[in-house]
């Protein structure tokens, strides 16, 4: 199993690549507006995973201890509810992060910000929400999703649970039809390459029965960490460096840029690893960490990363 530190951040820390700026921008336009919708409250919430919430009114004191979710609820309209979210929700900068953690929160500091809706990513025996609930605040569970359907579906949800219903569906709608089209262009140019994922400089790396990567599954990518069974160690394997060179993936794609500062040279500089196809034609990709492993909208910025380099790698 992954340590928990190097989990942690898999799921929680914040592409280098030159990215189309027009597009970003027009994205950024669209998500961050301010909605005037209001809602039809109560409404019942039914999450994947997770149990059931039903909000009775429009919530206008959210904490958010998931830097995922703090990001889709300013991307559907919903930053001005935000009160307080946790220390590792970086992105918006205007963000009003705290000391809360998202891994061991503690209901007396939650409470102290006075919410009237609690939101996490895990609260696996439901002493959270207990606690919270003898305070008369709900908690919604928004468990880290499997699937980009389960994310599109979370998107919506957050817009219901906001007051911002049409925002959420047009976030999910406008999400999905920018990566469908990424991956149609593409065409089925990635078939018959393979790839090598990183997370860190130990070797950790996904499975293809990871959210990240179902990403390169999009584009028929061979996952060389798979090794017959995807769903070992959880879907997050460490390697050898001597099953990597042994590999010898098409691509290597670097989601451990700004945690741990490596890129195309660090990589180069280890041993044998000069030997490498995807060194010597210049298919190291380099991943913003963040971008590469949550669940929010710039998820589009990663899949095009992957679209850009299976294209030049074809």
């Amino acid at each position: 199993m992954l340590p928990v530190r190097r989990l942690l951040r898999l799921l929680l820390l914040p592409l280098l690549l030159v990215l189309s700026l027009t597009a970003c921008a027009e994205r950024q336009e669209d998500t961050s507006r301010e909605s005037t919708e209001t809602g039809d409250f109560p409404v019942e919430l039914q999450p994947e995973g997770a149990p059931p919430v039903t909000l009775e009114k429009r919530p206008e004191r959210i904490v958010s201890l998931s830097p995922a979710t703090t990001e889709t609820l300013y991307a559907v309209g919903a930053g001005d509810q935000v009160v307080a979210v946790d220390e590792m929700s970086t992105v918006p900068e205007e963000a009003p992060r705290t000391a809360l953690s998202g891994l061991n929160p503690d209901p007396e500091q939650i409470a102290s910000h006075n919410p009237d809706l609690v939101i996490v990513d895990s609260d696996t025996d439901g002493k959270l929400a207990e606690a919270l609930d003898k305070t008369g605040v709900p908690t919604l569970v928004l468990p880290a999703p499997e699937t980009l359907e389960t994310m599109y579906t979370q998107f919506e949800l957050l817009g219901e649970a906001t007051g911002h219903v049409q925002a959420g569906a047009d976030l999910a709608r406008q999400t999905r039809e920018e990566i469908d089209k990424l991956v149609a262009d593409v065409g089925e140019a990635g078939k018959g390459l393979d790839y090598y994922h990183e997370l860190d400089p130990s070797f950790y790396t996904v499975t293809s029965a990871t959210f990240i990567g179902q990403v390169y599954d999009l584009f028929g990518l061979t996952n060389i960490a798979d090794q017959g069974d995807p769903s070992a160690h959880g879907g997050y394997p460490q390697l050898s460096a001597e099953r990597i060179l042994e590999a010898d993936p098409d691509l290597i794609f670097l989601a451990d840029t700004q945690c741990c500062g490596q890129n195309v040279d660090t990589v180069a500089e280890r041993p044998g690893w000069d030997t490498l196809s995807a060194v010597r034609d210049g298919h190291v990709i380099e991943l913003d960490d963040d971008i590469a492993s949550r669940w929010v909208p710039r998820i589009v910025d990663f899949v095009r990363a992957v679209a850009d380099a299976v294209s030049q790698a074809a």
